[in-house]
Formats: C-alpha cells, sequence, structure tokens
C-alpha cells in the first residue's frame, strides 16, 4: 500500500521544553488516522510540525515520499497538503456559495458539487456564513480544505464546539469524503469516541511522545492508554 504521509522522528522544541518527541506517523490514501492525547499532549504541536507552521527541531515529513520537511505551509497546499483549524477560518461577511465557489477557482476543484454534497451544504450556499449555525460553518470550514483534491488533509479538532450529534454527522461526513476521495487524513480531536468510532488508525500522545498506535481495538485495549488516559471504564 503506498503512503499518502510519512513523519519520522518529528520534534518539536520550544526553547528547554519539548513539545513533541520522536514521534512517527504513516498514513496511507484513503486512511482516516485519529491522534488523540490528554491536554498539553502535544496534539496540536505535532499537527503545527505537519504543516509546516512550526520548523522541525529534528526529524522529516514525506508528502507522496517526497521530502517537504522544509517547505513553506503555501507549498505543501499547492502541493496536496491541507489543513483546517480548531477555529473556523471562513469568511463572514460571505455567502457560502461565493467563498467556496472562489476557492475551487483557486485551487482547481473539478467537483465542488460533490463536496457541497457531502457536507450537506446546498440549503445554505445563499447564507451569509456569519448567519449560519456554527456547526454549518464548521462544515464549510472542512469544504475549503478538501477543495483543489488534496491528497493528504490535516484536521485539527472539527467537533469542536459542536453538539454530540453534530459532532457525531461530521465524523460521518469526514469519513465518508476520506474515502470517495481517497484521501489520507490526520485528525486531532477531544471527542474520543468519535475517533474510535470512524479512524482506522488511532495513536495517543502523552507529553509528547506516542504513548501507543494501532487499530482502534488495539489502542483501546493498550494497558497504558486505559492508565494514562481512558480510565478504567475504557
Amino acid at each position: 500500500m503506498s503512503t499518502a504521509l510519512q513523519a519520522t522522528g518529528v520534534t518539536l522544541r520550544y526553547g528547554a521544553v519539548t513539545a513533541v518527541s520522536d514521534v512517527d506517523i504513516s498514513v496511507a490514501p484513503g486512511i482516516l488516522h485519529g491522534v488523540i492525547g490528554p491536554n498539553g499532549a502535544g496534539k496540536s504541536s505535532f499537527m503545527d510540525a505537519l504543516s509546516g507552521r512550526r520548523k522541525l527541531s529534528a526529524g522529516t515529513v514525506k508528502l507522496g515520499g517526497q521530502d517537504i520537511t522544509r517547505r513553506s505551509v503555501t507549498w505543501r497546499r499547492r502541493n496536496g497538503m491541507a489543513r483546517s483549524f480548531q477555529k473556523t477560518s471562513v469568511f463572514g461577511a460571505m455567502t457560502v456559495r461565493t467563498q467556496l465557489d472562489m476557492v475551487a477557482r483557486k485551487t482547481g476543484e473539478d467537483d465542488l458539487d460533490g463536496i457541497v454534497d457531502a457536507l450537506s451544504l446546498r440549503p445554505y450556499l445563499d447564507e451569509v456564513c456569519s448567519s449560519i449555525a456554527y456547526g454549518h460553518q464548521r462544515r464549510v470550514d472542512i469544504a475549503m480544505a478538501l477543495l483543489g483534491r488534496p491528497t493528504v488533509v490535516l484536521l485539527d479538532e472539527p467537533g469542536a464546539g459542536l453538539s454530540v450529534e453534530e459532532s457525531a454527522q461530521m465524523f460521518d461526513h469526514i469519513r465518508a469524503l476520506c474515502t470517495d476521495r481517497d484521501v489520507a487524513v490526520v485528525l486531532v480531536e477531544h471527542d474520543v469516541e468519535g475517533v474510535f468510532r470512524v479512524c482506522d488508525e488511532i495513536t495517543v500522545l502523552n507529553l509528547g511522545a506516542v504513548l501507543a498506535s494501532g487499530t482502534p481495538a488495539e489502542v483501546r485495549a493498550h494497558p497504558d492508554v486505559i492508565e494514562a488516559y481512558l480510565g478504567s471504564e475504557a
């Protein structure tokens, strides 16, 4: 199986503090890989390292086999890596249609209708984005990340601020798009049950290092994960 994203020995230091320590991850096309861990585990810092927002202290990041460790965020977006953030980055004064059309033209997207329908956004196309519910804004944000057919999408807490029902719907949308577009997804999320339900693989971080990695069943049964994170009811 080919690898869309491979990170090896990723380390990120802020002065004397090591936020991410020697983390490896490999994600194939069509695979949804969840990254979980308690607060302060290094999840967002790891996403910053993968996306190029932070310069690595050590390690390498490869996109489709090409070393992109020193490439900029802009270069990565143009060459197949997209990211959405914990806080929505939609343009509040624009209609949903206008901003999606704008990004689709810029990225050369050939199936905007497919993304709109997959994320159930058609009823909101002519609404100003600031006027629609937060859950719908999150879907617009995910749509913009998927435009241009990236091979790798990094999603930073797509369920943040959503109700349990909205979060479940969001995960289902992401799962369907990941499969349909054969895109590799790295998903950082606090909704642990959502991650276990939809992800193919999971990495657990603790204090910046990998505590466990494997299938949801393997991770859920891992004694160190149960002790440090999931608790006795896992």
